[in-house]
C-alpha cells in the first residue's frame, strides 16, 4: 500500500506548483503556506484513510451515503475528470522535458510518446502491479531529488537569494501571501479522494500505520514541503534563458543535468501517472456504467482517457494551472468538507453501518446534496465575479459553508434521507457479513454479504452490488418497497422474521 501510494510523492506537479506560487507571493510566504497545508492534508487524509479502510468503500460508493445515487454518479464523474486533468498536467511536464532535451522533435510527438508509454502501465491493479513498479522506481526518484540539489550547488554555488525572492506585485494581494499559498493548495484537495480510493485496499491490521504514516502528516511533509522547497531552489538558482515561469524548474533540471535530468523527470512522472491513469479510468468506467448503463472493460476506458489526455496535452496546460486549480478546487473542497463532517458525526457507529447499496439509499440525499450544491455554487461565483479577493477566499468559504450546512441538515434529517428502510437485509442474516459469501442470482458470482442485497423484483433472491447498480428494475422495486413500508408505519426489522428462504453461503468468490 505504501509503495503504491508513494507514486504521488514523486509528482513534478508539486515541484512546479511550489515554484509557480513563489512568482506571486515570494518564497517565505510560499513555504509557510505549504507547511500549513501539509499539516491540514495530514489531518484530513488520516481520517479519510482510516474510514475507507474500515468500510472498504470507494469515493463513488461513499458518495452514495452522502448524496444518494445521483450524487454518487456526479462524484465519480467529477473525480474521473479531475484526475484526467492531473494526468494531462503530469504528462505535459514530461513532454516539456523531452522537447527541451530533443528540440528537433515536435512538441506534439513528445506528448504522444508520453501517453503511449504511460497508459499501458496502468492496465493492472493497485496491489498487483502499481505497488511493484513504484517500489522499484522510488529509490531512483530519491537519488534524483537529492542529486539535483547537489548538482545545482556544485555548478552555481549556494546563495540565499532563492529564499528571499519577493515578486514586485506581492504587496498588492488582498490577503497575506502565506494564505494565498495555502488556498492554492486547497485546490488540490482532490488528493483526499485519491487517498480514499487507495486506502480502501489496505489490510485491517495495517489500518493504524496506513492512516498515520502512509496517508498521514509525514507523507505530506515530504510530498508538499520538501518537493516544493526543492522546486523553488532549482527554479531560482539554475540559470535559463528567459524569465521565470511555470516550467522554470523542469527546464532548469534538463538544462543542468542533461540526460540524467530528463531521466529523473521521466521516472518521477511515470510513478505518479500510473496511479492517475488507473484512478481516471476506474472512475469514468464507474460513471458511464451506472449513469448510461454503458458497460465496457476498464482497458477500454484507459484507452479513452489516453486519447483525451493526448488532445489536452496539445494545449499549453502549464500556463493556466493556477486558474484551473481555483475553479475545480471549490467543488472538491466542498466534497471533502462534507465527507469529513459525515465521518465525525458517525464516528461511533460500526464499520458495516455505512449504507451504499443502491437499493437501500435514496436517489437524492437532501442533506448532502443541498450542502454540496450551495457551497460549490457560492465558491464558483466568488471565483468568477469576485476578482482576486473572491478567488483567494472561495475555497475556504466553500469549505466552511459545506461543513456547516451539512452538520445543520444532519440535525433535522429524516431517516430515509440517508437510508431506505427495507426488509430482508443479508448483512443481518449471516454471522459475519465481512466473511460470508453469497451467490448473486443474476451473475452467479459470490460476494461478501456486506455488499449483497435482496432483489424485490425477483422474489427477494440475493443480488450483488454490481447487478443491483446496473438493473433499473431492481432500483424501482426497491424504492417502491421502501415507500410502501414507510407509508404503513412499519420497519424493515419488523418484517425481518417473515423473510424468504435463508441465504446459502458460497465458498467461491
Amino acid at each position: 500500500m505504501s509503495m503504491a501510494w508513494c507514486g504521488l510523492m514523486s509528482a513534478m506537479f508539486w515541484v512546479v506548483v511550489g515554484s509557480t506560487v513563489t512568482l506571486t507571493v515570494g518564497t517565505i510566504d510560499t513555504i509557510i503556506g505549504i507547511a500549513l497545508s501539509a499539516l491540514v492534508y495530514g489531518a484530513l487524509n488520516q481520517a479519510a484513510a482510516r474510514y475507507a479502510n474500515r468500510t472498504g468503500t470507494s469515493v463513488s460508493l461513499f458518495s452514495r451515503a452522502l448524496f444518494g445515487r445521483a450524487g454518487s454518479a456526479f462524484a465519480a464523474a467529477l473525480f474521473g475528470i479531475t484526475i484526467t486533468y492531473y494526468v494531462v498536467a503530469e504528462g505535459a511536464i514530461v513532454a516539456s522535458a523531452l522537447h527541451a532535451y530533443f528540440p528537433a522533435v515536435p512538441a506534439g510527438i513528445c506528448a504522444l510518446i508520453v501517453v503511449a508509454y504511460q497508459a499501458p502501465l496502468a492496465m493492472r491493479g493497485v496491489t498487483t502491479w502499481l505497488d511493484k513498479i513504484n517500489g522499484i522506481l522510488l529509490p531512483l526518484y530519491l537519488v534524483g531529488l537529492v542529486g539535483s540539489v547537489i548538482w545545482t550547488i556544485a555548478r552555481y554555488g549556494y546563495s540565499n537569494d532563492w529564499l528571499t525572492y519577493e515578486p514586485a506585485g506581492a504587496a498588492q494581494l488582498p490577503v497575506p501571501g502565506w494564505w494565498f499559498a495555502f488556498t492554492v493548495y486547497m485546490g488540490v484537495w482532490v488528493v483526499t479522494m485519491m487517498a480514499w480510493d487507495f486506502a480502501r485496499f489496505g489490510r485491517p491490521e495495517d489500518a493504524e500505520f496506513n492512516s498515520h504514516v502512509t496517508f498521514g502528516t509525514p507523507y505530506y511533509i515530504m510530498t508538499l514541503l520538501v518537493n516544493g522547497v526543492v522546486g523553488m531552489f532549482l527554479a531560482h538558482t539554475i540559470e535559463i534563458d528567459g524569465p521565470l515561469s511555470e516550467e522554470s524548474a523542469i527546464l532548469g533540471i534538463v538544462t543542468l543535468m542533461g540526460f540524467w535530468g530528463l531521466l529523473w523527470v521521466v521516472i518521477s512522472q511515470t510513478r505518479v501517472n500510473t496511479g492517475n491513469f488507473y484512478l481516471a479510468s476506474t472512475n469514468l468506467q464507474n460513471f458511464f456504467s451506472r449513469t448510461f448503463k454503458l458497460t465496457l472493460p476498464r482497458v477500454v476506458w484507459l484507452g479513452i482517457v489516453a486519447v483525451l489526455v493526448y488532445i489536452l496535452m496539445l494545449t499549453n496546460v502549464l500556463t493556466w494551472i493556477l486558474e484551473a486549480l481555483t475553479y475545480q478546487g471549490v467543488i472538491i473542497v466542498s466534497w471533502v468538507a462534507i465527507a469529513i463532517t459525515h465521518i465525525a458525526a458517525h464516528r461511533r457507529l460500526p464499520a458495516d453501518s455505512v449504507e451504499f447499496r443502491p437499493g437501500r439509499v435514496p436517489a437524492v440525499n437532501p442533506a448532502g446534496t443541498t450542502a454540496w450544491v450551495v457551497s460549490s455554487l457560492v465558491g464558483i461565483v466568488m471565483v468568477a465575479f469576485g476578482g482576486v479577493t473572491g478567488a483567494v477566499w472561495a475555497p475556504s468559504v466553500s469549505c466552511v459553508l459545506a461543513a456547516g450546512l451539512y452538520a445543520a441538515l444532519l440535525r433535522v434529517a429524516r431517516s430515509h434521507w440517508l437510508k431506505l428502510d427495507r426488509p430482508y437485509d443479508p448483512r443481518e442474516e449471516v454471522d459475519d457479513p465481512w466473511a460470508a459469501r453469497i451467490e448473486c442470482h443474476r451473475c452467479g458470482d459470490a460476494y461478501i454479504a456486506y455488499e449483497m442485497d435482496r432483489d424485490p423484483s425477483a422474489n427477494h433472491q440475493p443480488i450483488c452490488l454490481a447487478c443491483a447498480s446496473d438493473t433499473p428494475g431492481f432500483v424501482r422495486h426497491a424504492s417502491a418497497e421502501a415507500a410502501s413500508l414507510r407509508g404503513s408505519g412499519r420497519t424493515g426489522s419488523h418484517r425481518q422474521s417473515a423473510g424468504p428462504v435463508p441465504l446459502q453461503t458460497a465458498k467461491r468468490s
